[in-house]
C-alpha cells in the first residue's frame, strides 16, 4: 500500500500513525474521484491508471470526510515530486517558508500501513482486505479467504 508522509515542520519527527492515503480538497463542481486523480499526482508525481475500487468514505476526527479508492499500479516512491505550500516559520517570525506537501512516500505491506497510517485512515486497510479477498491471522499475516460465492 502506498502511503505518503506530511511535509512540514510539525510532522518532521513523527512516524507511526502519521502517514495518509495521497488526499487532497475537491473543488466545487469536481466529481470525487476525478478529485482523487488530481490530488495524487499534485502530491507524487504519478498518474492513476487502471481499474478503480472505490472504499467507504471516512469521517476524520478534523470534520472532513475522505474519499478513497484501491488500483492496482506502480508508482516510484523515490522519486516523489509533491506540491508545495507556505508557512510563518518560526512562528511569530514574520518569515515565509516553502515546504513540501508531502516529504516522502512508501511501499508498506498491509500489516506495515496499520501501524504508519493516521488513526482515521485504518478502516480503509481493512476494507482493503476484504476487497482483495485476504483476512488478518492472528499473528498478523494476511492468508487468501476461500472465493465467496454469491446466490
Amino acid at each position: 500500500m502506498l502511503l505518503v508522509h506530511p511535509g512540514g515542520p510539525f510532522w518532521r519527527k513523527k512516524d507511526q500513525g502519521a502517514w495518509s492515503i495521497p488526499k487532497g480538497k475537491i473543488e466545487a463542481g469536481e466529481e470525487p474521484l476525478a478529485a482523487a486523480q488530481r490530488e495524487f499526482f499534485e502530491e507524487t508525481g504519478c498518474t492513476i491508471a487502471g481499474k478503480v475500487r472505490p472504499l467507504t468514505a471516512a469521517l476524520q476526527k478534523s470534520g472532513k470526510l475522505v474519499y478513497a479508492w484501491a488500483v492496482e499500479g506502480d508508482c516510484d516512491a523515490a522519486a516523489l515530486k509533491s506540491n508545495t505550500f507556505t508557512m510563518e516559520w518560526p512562528p511569530r517570525s514574520g518569515k515565509q517558508v516553502e515546504f513540501p506537501e508531502i516529504d516522502r512516500a512508501g511501499w508498506f505491506s498491509l500489516e506495515e500501513a496499520e501501524e504508519k497510517i493516521l488513526l482515521g485512515q485504518r478502516g480503509f486497510i481493512d476494507e482493503l482486505r476484504k476487497t482483495l479477498g485476504l483476512s488478518a491471522t492472528a499473528e498478523g499475516e494476511t492468508l487468501p479467504r476461500a472465493p465467496r460465492r454469491d446466490t
